[in-house]
């Protein structure tokens, strides 16, 4: 079997982690991959968006499956450019993508369908939206339109922190041409919650609840980044809650797809705010497994993974027994110094070969000189630990990473601390 894995972070790694230890025998590509994925199949040169040299490659060595990562390529069509010629691959089309991609025509789709969301409208022009911001109650939640990494999002609490992201975004374009418009919308309390959907179009299976540390530092304190970390099953997910969600957000938003003719075939990412006075409420949509939260899903997956996206991209989900074990699972992001701003990178990290069994180190931002692995972006590692209780968990992944060093790294130390929050 042959499989290639599209993307360089810790979902990617995790990714074709996953496949190899169902399939020990599985040939994995990964496309460009970093240093840890390198230990489990060949890295190509070509970049994740090179979708000329990713469809040429993939022609010629007729991979079993393609399984796109990263939002980036989704956005771009790979999906439509390998089904056109006949290669089978994982993830939504291009139109579906755009749900990620456009947080605009998300926020349309989602008004549009009377679907539970906050309160909000869209601007093109940065005069209006501060017109707008100055109309509303704070805080208020201002979103660049395209894509930014996960970081294109600014809560304002005060007048001026509202002026100054609108000026940040559509005028100073910190997020280049994802600044070009802004959704704002009215900010909502809660618990936030990251819900995975598998779907084929017709079937679907929501995987267990997990919960994103989405700000900087301990307390979510500090600016949004792509994610510090995660933990699943969330334990305030009761069966009730799943009930709640599974039938006020994930069957309604499958419907509205289907109404709306989007053809959404792959995994959906749905962030939601649990609030006290309306329940369930829809933050975003992403076209693609959470990262961190794909680090935490996998070790709990029962059924092979190879299995389960086979069975999406055929359109057999229906058919497939998709299981989860009874483990918990919990990641540590380790980041560099300067992370989100002005990630330092080329950082020697030691410390990787230090075996604790129940874990396992993902790369994210890193890359290969000779035999060592340095750091070359912003999210460096993924610390992963899953045992039979969360709190074990924890300890087993904050254990692993006190092992782990790279000059100026630094993590949350309240990842999954207040469990019942």
């Amino acid at each position: 079997m042959k499989v290639l894995v599209i993307g360089s972070g810790g979902r990617e790694h995790a990714l074709a982690w996953r496949l190899q230890r169902d399939h020990p025998h599985v040939a994995l590509f990964i496309a460009p991959g970093n240093a840890g994925t390198a230990r489990l199949g060949t890295n190509l040169s070509f970049p994740a968006t090179d979708l000329a040299a990713l469809e040429s490659w993939a022609m010629t060595e007729k991979p079993n499956l393609t399984v796109v990562g990263p939002e980036a390529p989704l956005c771009a069509g790979i999906v439509d450019r390998f089904e056109a010629a006949g290669l089978p691959i994982f993830g939504p089309r291009v139109a579906a993508a755009r749900l990620e991609g456009s947080k605009v025509f998300t926020k349309a789709f989602l008004l549009k369908n009377k679907l539970p969301t906050a309160p909000g409208a869209s601007f093109t022009d940065s005069d209006a939206a501060r017109v707008y911001l100055r109309s509303r109650t704070l805080p208020q939640v201002i979103k660049a339109d395209g894509l930014a990494a996960g970081k294109g999002v600014i809560i304002a609490r005060t007048p001026e922190e509202a002026d100054d992201a609108v000026t940040r975004i559509m005028d100073d374009r910190v997020f280049g041409a994802a600044g070009a418009a802004v959704v704002i919308e009215d900010f909502l309390p809660g618990r936030e919650m990251s819900i995975h959907v598998l779907t084929d179009g017709r079937a679907h299976v929501i995987l267990p609840i997990s919960q994103d540390h989405k700000k900087l530092r301990d307390e979510d304190l500090g600016p949004n980044t792509g994610g510090m970390g995660a933990y699943a099953p969330a334990p305030f997910a009761t069966p009730e809650i799943h009930d709640r969600v599974a039938r006020e957000i994930v069957e309604p938003v499958l419907a509205a797809f289907r109404a709306d003719g989007i053809d959404f075939r792959g995994i959906l990412y749905i962030g939601l705010i649990w609030t006290e006075a309306h329940g369930p409420q829809i933050l975003e949509f992403n076209v693609r497994g959470g990262d961190p939260e794909t680090q935490v899903l996998l070790p709990l997956l029962e059924t092979p993974l190879i299995d389960v996206l086979h069975a999406v991209w055929a359109q057999k989900l229906g058919e497939c027994a998709v299981r989860f074990n009874a483990l918990k699972a919990v990641t540590v992001v380790m980041a560099a110094e300067g992370y989100p701003d002005q990630p330092v990178t080329g950082s020697t990290i030691e410390g990787l070969d230090f075996d604790l069994p129940g874990t396992y180190v993902f790369h994210g931002g890193t890359r290969e000189e000779g035999k060592t692995a340095v750091s070359s972006g912003g999210r460096v590692l993924s610390v992963t630990a899953w045992a039979n209780d969360l709190q074990q968990a924890r300890e087993m992944a904050y254990q692993r990473v006190a092992k782990i060093h790279f000059a100026g790294n630094h993590y949350r130390r309240d990842i999954a601390a207040r469990l019942t929050l």
